[in-house]
């Protein structure tokens, strides 16, 4: 029945036919076969059958008969709905022990194994909203019942601030995916509303007090809340470990001195609520808990089906809704004061979000029998707004997140404060710029590190994608990604020798933060982005230059050209054992890049050669041998990043966890003066080729001075002078 078969039949059905497969008593329906036989068959192993079954009740659903209705929403034929809930709570359960046991022990096969794990995850969720979408309002009830009492208030909830507690079957990043995946895909208002109301109680609300334990403290009913520790009618602080805001009044301040985050904090503490906890991860979290509180944030904020009030209660309304909300109670007569539309400090605390936020508390505490003491307390939406913003703005300003998690809180600020800086203080600004300072200091480093020649390419291409991600109106990432394993940044392997590959990564890593920082500098001071960053052009090549003496054109010395060999030194090289070649060394830069060149003289004219061979000047790493004062050693790297060439980055990626080495040359040269002079050569084309690409950036690189952005606007270049002499130090 629950075959081909039963789904054929079902296809069929409208009000007129399915009078033909119930039994009535009373014009109520007593016996409906067709469907109470194929929901026995809901939970096999099968999946055909799943579907089948699933396929057969969706019609069913959908024939919109009240009789029909009536029946299968109520019991004992009510129960499937809590059997489909207990069985999705099965797989989520299921789905933890794989994620934590790929942080353990990563396997290759590990990504495909979670992702098809989630497949069918989603599968069922889809399913949940499909029975809803059916318009019987009693099916909406009892998945929104069930899924809170079966899994979300006993289960998500709790294992936000309880990973390490004995006894919990889920962890804190598989339940901020969950939360994420059930609020973008159930789509049911009530229990959206009840989800963002349960974030303001602590997690020991949701637990019997004689199972409550954290920390060897047991939780009852008396737990302390941000709440609990405010006299309303005096100023107070608010401590939750992580954000630490002083208020006067908390309920109609319209100002607030944000004080620093505390970063030495614990997010277990038993007095934090949830919501607290989230920024709590934001501000001290590892990469993976930041990434997937972000999602939590943003998912809350693009679901449709949440009140705008209860947004406004967490503090993650957009600023253009407040003003839009502000705006038409102005005109109806409902404000209490007109100036408060534009206030820095406007709160909408007394036009409905305590009153809708409250409303839901009870509903928690009645139906649900959670207890939670900020019912009595009310809360201020301006406070909770300050601090998820002190908590992206500490975001920013840490060193160990990276640069792709980063970006996705700088598209939350910018959902917040879409056009204006009037809630950025200067505090906020101070350490925006601290943390700005400290990227154009790792942003010097690059400049005269191995990759200065890709260093401007990199920037402009990643200024153009960080614009369209921040201003984007929906988030790039899909909340799975927090459950996939992670691959350690190559920022963390810093080390003497590294390979050119991982000083890429590095450098690609730095220039991505660094233009988000610079960006969110300018628009938290209300100016426009600009398409392009704002670099000084190419300047003119100085006649006297070693380029220009060897007649070299801005293509390059390509293999086969003709070069005049100006100050070039002769050598020998063995590419192959025992096959030793005699090449003229030249190192040559041209701009922002630069060459090292091996050509053969001409045999008619000894000042023109033939390139043979050319490898990039920048990341050579030069060095005479300790031992043989003739030897010189290069590093060779390759002329691009291989991530960067869409043709090359399958094949990169597969060998991404394998180390690539990169190419060694070492040049002998006929005596000790010739060698120390083909150093100091590259040595002082390198160091052009360094200040060049510094001359371009020179106007991002001294923001820091020009805070009021005026002076954006590249300056034309001034001309090297013709006598300009380089260090022969790195």
């Amino acid at each position: 029945m629950c075959g081909a078969f039963g789904r054929a039949i079902s296809g069929k059905l409208n009000k007129n036919t399915i009078s033909l497969l119930v039994k009535t008593q009373n014009d109520e329906v007593v016996s409906f076969p067709l469907y109470s036989e194929a929901i026995r068959f809901a939970f096999h192993e099968e999946s055909m059958v799943r579907i089948a079954v699933r396929t057969l009740t969706l019609n069913v659903y959908h024939v919109g008969d009240d009789n029909v209705n009536r029946y299968i929403t109520s019991s004992p034929h009510a129960e499937y709905f809590s059997n489909l809930v207990s069985f999705f709570r099965k797989q989520c359960i299921e789905l933890n022990k794989l994620v934590s046991s790929t942080l353990k022990n990563p396997d290759p096969n590990s990504t495909s194994t979670i992702l098809a794990a989630v497949d069918e995850i989603e599968d069922n969720l889809y399913y949940f909203s499909d029975a809803i979408s059916a318009g019987i309002p009693d099916i909406g009830r009892l998945l929104t019942d069930n899924c809170l009492q079966l899994l979300i208030l006993p289960l998500l909830l709790p294992s936000l601030r309880m990973d390490n507690v004995n006894g919990i079957e889920i962890g804190a990043v598989t339940s901020l995916y969950l939360l994420c995946c059930i609020l973008r895909i159930v789509k049911i208002k009530d229990l959206a509303n009840t989800i963002a109301a349960a974030l303001f109680c602590p997690p020991e609300a949701y637990i019997p007090h004689f199972e409550a334990k954290l920390n060897g403290f047991t939780s009852g009913h008396g737990f302390t809340h941000e709440s609990q520790l405010l006299d309303n009618n005096t100023a107070g602080e608010v401590d939750g470990e992580c954000l630490r805001v002083t208020v006067s009044d908390m309920a109609t301040s319209s100002h607030v001195h944000h004080q620093d985050l505390v970063t030495q904090n614990d997010c277990n503490g038993s007095h934090l609520a949830l919501r607290e906890a989230l920024l709590c991860y934001i501000t001290t979290g590892d990469d993976v808990q930041v990434l997937g509180s972000l999602s939590v944030l943003a998912t809350l904020l693009q679901t449709k089906e949440l009140d705008e009030s209860m947004l406004d209660a967490l503090g993650i309304l957009p600023q253009r809704k407040q003003h839009k909300k502000l705006l038409l109670q102005a005109l109806v007569g409902e404000g209490s004061d007109e100036e408060q539309l534009f206030s820095r400090g406007s709160s909408t605390v007394k036009d409905g979000t305590s009153t809708e936020l409250d409303g839901y508390l009870q509903r928690l505490k009645e139906q649900y029998g959670v207890l939670c003491s900020f019912l009595e307390r009310g809360t201020s939406p301006h406070v909770n707004r300050c601090q998820v913003l002190d908590a992206l703005v500490s975001l920013f300003c840490r060193s160990n997140i990276s640069a792709e998690t980063l970006w996705d809180g700088g598209w939350l600020l910018r959902q917040l404060l879409p056009y204006s800086e009037a809630e950025f203080n200067s505090h906020h600004h101070e350490l925006l710029k601290g943390s700005y300072k400290n990227c154009t200091s790792a942003l010097l480093q690059e400049i005269r590190g191995v990759w200065p020649d890709l260093l401007i390419t990199v920037l402009c291409d990643e200024w153009k994608k960080c614009k369209r991600v921040i201003e984007a109106s929906s988030p790039r990432k899909d909340p799975k990604c927090i459950l996939l394993p992670v691959q350690k940044s190559f920022s963390e392997d810093v080390i003497s020798g590294e390979s050119s590959f991982t000083a890429g990564d590095r450098m690609c890593e730095s220039v991505k933060v660094f233009v988000l920082l610079l960006q969110l500098q300018m628009f938290s001071l209300g100016r426009v982005l600009p398409d392009h960053p704002p670099i000084f052009p190419p300047s003119n090549i100085p006649e006297n230059s070693r380029a220009r003496a060897a007649g070299l054109d801005i293509s390059g010395p390509k293999p086969g050209t003709e070069l005049r060999l100006v100050d070039a030194v002769p050598c020998r090289i063995a590419f192959e054992r025992g096959k030793e070649r005699h090449f003229s060394l030249l190192g040559i830069s041209l701009g922002t890049s630069g060459w090292i060149v091996l050509a053969e003289e001409l045999p008619v004219n000894r000042q023109f050669g033939v390139v043979r061979v050319a490898a990039p000047l920048a990341g050579s790493n030069p060095r005479i041998d300790e031992k043989h004062s003739r030897w010189l050693h290069l590093r060779i790297r390759p002329s691009a990043l291989p991530f960067m060439d869409p043709s090359k980055s399958g094949v990169y990626n597969k060998v991404k966890s394998k180390a690539l080495v990169d190419g060694r040359w070492t040049l002998a040269f006929r005596d000790e003066e010739s060698c120390k002079s083909a150093f100091s050569m590259i040595l002082v084309e390198m160091n052009l080729q360094f200040n060049e690409v510094e001359r371009r950036l020179k106007p991002l690189l001294d923001l820091e001075r020009d805070s009021d952005f005026s002076n954006l606007s590249p300056r034309p270049p001034k001309a090297l002078s013709s006598n300009t002499t380089a260090s022969n130090s790195l």
